[in-house]
C-alpha cells in the first residue's frame, strides 16, 4: 500500500514520562480507564538495565480487529490507517482478543471497545498525531511508512509479537540492551 501511515519508536530517546499517554487521552477526551497509548516498561536482566516503549494501535497492513469484528466496525482509509465505527461496535472484544498487540481498550461504563485514530482528523489537516507532536524527547515520529523504515527496520523487539502476525506499521529503533 503506498503512503502508508506509521509510527517510529525510538526506544534511544524515550525515558518513559507517559507524556504521550496524557496527551492521547486528552485529545481524544477519553474515559476513566480507556487508554489507546501504553508506555511499558522493559527489565532487561544481562546486562541489568530497563528500556521504555509507547505503543498503540500499529495500523497494521493485515489488522486482526478488522478480521474479526462481527460487527465489520473496522475499516482501512486509503493512507493505512485503521478506524472504528464506534457506533457499530458491539463491545464484543473479539478485536482486543485478535489483536497481538492488545490495542483496543474497552470501556465498562459504556460497554464499548474503542482505538487509537492516529489523529485522523489532525492528519487530514496536515498536523501529527497528538501523542508525537507532546514527545518531550522526540522519541517518536509518525508520517510515511517508507521513510520512517530508512531511519530503521525493525518492527519487534525480543518479548513482543511477531511482526508476521498482522504486519504493523511501525519501526523501532531499539536500546542495545532489548535487541
Amino acid at each position: 500500500m503506498s503512503n502508508q501511515k506509521g509510527f517510529l519508536m525510538n526506544m534511544q530517546t524515550c525515558y518513559g514520562c507517559q507524556t504521550c499517554e496524557i496527551a492521547c487521552k486528552s485529545e481524544n477526551n477519553l474515559a476513566r480507564g480507556v487508554r489507546w497509548r501504553r508506555v511499558r516498561k522493559l527489565e532487561i536482566e544481562n546486562p541489568s538495565s530497563i528500556s521504555t516503549l509507547s505503543m498503540s494501535c500499529n495500523h497494521c497492513e493485515k489488522p486482526e480487529c478488522m478480521r474479526v469484528c462481527p460487527a465489520k466496525a473496522y475499516s482501512k482509509r486509503p493512507d493505512g490507517v485503521v478506524v472504528q465505527d464506534h457506533a457499530r461496535c458491539l463491545g464484543c472484544r473479539m478485536c482486543i482478543i485478535a489483536c497481538p498487540y492488545s490495542a483496543p481498550s474497552y470501556d465498562e461504563k459504556e460497554g464499548k471497545v474503542s482505538k487509537c485514530n492516529y489523529c485522523a482528523s489532525r492528519i487530514d489537516k496536515g498536523l501529527k498525531p497528538r501523542c508525537v507532536e507532546a514527545c518531550p524527547g522526540n522519541a517518536m515520529e509518525a508520517g510515511d511508512l517508507e521513510a520512517l523504515r530508512k531511519q530503521g527496520n525493525a518492527q519487534t523487539i525480543a518479548g513482543a509479537p511477531t511482526p508476521h502476525i498482522s504486519n504493523p506499521s511501525i519501526v523501532i529503533i531499539p536500546t542495545k540492551a532489548v535487541k
